[in-house]
This record gives C-alpha cells, structure tokens and sequence, in this order.
C-alpha cells in the first residue's frame, strides 16, 4: 500500500508547487520547464510511433 501513497503524494505535492518549481528552475537556468517537458513527451511519442511503424 505504501508503494501507492508515496508516488501520489509525490504527484500531489508537484501539481502542488508546479508554478513555483517553474519559477525556480526559469530563474536559475533561463530555460521554462514547460518547454523541456513538452520536448520529452513529443521525442518519446515519436519514438513509440517509430518503433510501432517499424
């Protein structure tokens, strides 16, 4: 049961805190998060899509 309450507390406190991890990591770096992980996403799905294709 702990293996499920942990990652949701984990998500939870993410969705939490999102705009302030953003801000964080935009002040530090010059770079949005939102770019990074929607770069991620969109590589992984073309991955899948490729090896699905292929």
């Amino acid at each position: 049961m702990i293996k499920f309450i942990i990652p949701a507390i984990i998500v939870f406190l993410i969705v939490l805190f999102w705009e302030k991890i953003n801000k964080f990591i935009y002040e530090k770096f010059k770079v949005k998060i939102n770019y990074i992980i929607l770069t991620i996403f969109l590589t992984v799905l073309g991955i899948i899509f490729a090896l699905l294709y292929f």
